[in-house]
């Protein structure tokens, strides 16, 4: 895939465990062998935390994707994400735009330095970048035209176009040690972060230790232990008294287990359904798969599936009410629409279609159209149980509507080729607006990678895109993400042209011990491992009595 930044499509396994999606930066682990690790729980002085998650990386390299989307943990960044997806400065201390949008200043800090001892400075930061774009991972540096250290402590971009997300793409790259950077690099990191890495046994555990020299706040967490765990191996773990933490499924987190509680994290974790909006013409894509479904390209259709299945009902059977409706790829974002929100309306969808000439002339309880039956394929990775249970209600809700959603259960391969062609129970949600141009602009649709697989093209909304793109503040940029959505006539929310229908936000769950304090986290986004560790700097142990 040309763009792997979205490459984890983790789906949340009900029963089988944590299975990533296409090819990514996470894979999927197994039992950890915990006999040489200390019990959780057990040391003096509560300093140490032991966490269970799925999802190992496959490197700890910034240049080679790990850290976009989340925190790097063991290298500092420019700036960093507050709550609210601000931004506030982390080695910078100041920086600025140039009027034309084309020239990012920064000031950075002169008094950090790498776990080795050496200083870091601008010439660094310029490294780290440059190699990043020519590592062509998963970071979309296109958009950058050089990078400059005047001095040790000013940095200078110049891009090639105005980039309203460019602080997104900054807030997430990690910065390397020019004179320590190698081909190991990746899996003997040397960092500024909060955190200095120890050992990596890999699909076992990785260890890291606080930075006592670091610059900003020494993290109370003193020796963090990650093992890499499916979550039936997670769930005997946390039984067993042996991680602090672990990630869980809806259908584990219903049992109560002494000494833990269970952590619901809200989030952009989407699941829907992508609609291919073309007819089938006999077109291909430029790798030769054949897209278009001639009933899916009905927006009727699509509308009268959006407002006729029942999100709540969703959330309740597939996931035991660990999840919400969800109504677009960014709910709860600054820069998201709210009014893209529908409510459930079974009869206005089903008078959609009977306004449209759809009709059960049959009396099949399907309903066609000059002959044409309102029936097709829904695609999901085979062994994703969640997605499974999403597309199988969704499936159930929309034969009621008369219309017949054939659910079937193959390999990400499989998919990767069909997806143009059928629709697709898919998941989303990421922390950078720059994923909304990318799911819905006319120049990134039946490209080989999971972006816009449903061939959807709107002038308008390119228009909305490319404003929000180029915009010079945040103020303009968000106005023009949410009129991409919904301008009152056109958009690409459900009200309008539909090529999604968005179904709900998976909540990220996990059994945590009683005392463990892991700070107000930001809202996660797609995976379910690592956005848990994004503000690991500020976990605690609550103080007894």
């Amino acid at each position: 895939m040309k763009k792997q930044m979205i490459s984890l499509f983790l789906g949340t396994a009900m029963i089988l465990g944590l299975m990533t999606g296409c090819g990514g930066a996470g894979k999927e682990t197994h039992t950890a062998d915990l006999s040489q690790t200390e019990r959780a729980g057990e040391s003096e002085g509560r300093d140490e935390v032991i966490i269970s998650i799925s999802s190992e990386p496959d490197s700890l390299d910034p240049c080679m994707g790990w850290g976009h989307g989340t925190t790097p943990l063991v290298q500092s960044t420019l700036v960093e994400y507050k709550q609210d997806m601000s931004f506030r400065n982390d080695l910078a201390t100041e920086y600025h735009l140039s009027e034309d949008g084309l020239v990012w200043t920064f000031k950075i800090r002169d008094d950090v330095k790498f776990t080795d001892g050496e200083a870091l400075t601008a010439s660094d930061v310029v490294f780290t970048f440059n190699t990043a774009k020519s590592s062509q991972s998963s970071l979309d540096l296109t958009f950058m035209d050089k990078v400059e250290a005047p001095d040790d402590v000013t940095v200078i971009f110049t891009l090639k176009k105005p980039t309203s997300t460019f602080l997104n793409t900054v807030a997430t790259v990690g910065i390397v040690p020019e004179h320590a950077y190698d081909e190991d690099y990746g899996i003997h990191p040397i960092g500024s972060g909060p955190f200095k890495f120890v050992q990596w046994n890999k699909q076992e555990q990785l260890i890291l230790e606080a930075n006592e020299d670091y610059y900003g706040t020494v993290p109370a967490m003193k020796k963090v232990i990650i093992v890499f765990q499916d979550e039936d191996a997670a769930f005997a773990a946390v039984k067993a008294g042996q991680v602090d933490i672990g990630l869980t499924a809806a259908t584990l987190a219903t049992n109560e287990i002494e000494g833990y509680k269970v952590e619901a994290i809200t989030t952009v974790d989407n699941r829907g359904l992508t609609l291919p909006t073309s007819p089938a013409e006999g077109k291909m894509t430029e790798s030769g798969y054949p897209y278009g479904n001639d009933v899916t390209c009905h927006i009727e259709i699509r509308q009268a599936l959006a407002y006729g299945i029942d999100r709540e009902m969703i959330a309740d059977a597939a996931l035991n009410g660990f999840a919400t409706p969800c109504y677009s790829e960014n709910d709860g974002f600054p820069w998201n629409n709210p009014e893209v929100k529908i409510e459930t309306d079974a009869d206005y969808a089903k008078q959609l279609l009977a306004d449209a000439g759809w009709a059960d002339t049959d009396g099949d309880g399907i309903v066609e159209m000059d002959g044409l039956k309102a029936e097709f394929t829904c695609l999901y990775p085979s062994g994703d149980s969640v997605r499974q249970a999403i597309a199988m209600a969704a499936a159930q809700q929309a034969k009621t509507l008369g219309i017949l959603m054939n659910v079937e259960g193959t390999s990400w391969d499989d998919i990767s080729k069909r997806m143009f062609s059928e629709a697709v129970c898919m998941g989303w949600g990421s922390s950078n607006p720059y994923t909304t141009y990318c799911l819905f602009h006319t120049d990134n649709m039946l490209k080989d990678d999971y972006y816009n697989p449903e061939g959807y093209s709107n002038p308008v909304v390119d228009e909305y895109l490319n404003g929000a793109m180029e915009a010079l503040t945040v103020e303009e940029a968000n106005k023009n993400w949410q009129l991409s959505q919904w301008d009152g006539t056109t958009g690409t929310a459900m009200k309008g042209d539909c090529p999604w229908v968005w179904l709900v936000n998976i909540q990220h769950l996990y059994y945590a011990r009683e005392g463990l304090n892991i700070g107000e986290q930001q809202l996660h986004a797609h995976g379910s491992s690592m956005p848990l560790l994004q503000n690991l700097k500020d976990w605690t142990w609550e103080q007894e009595g």
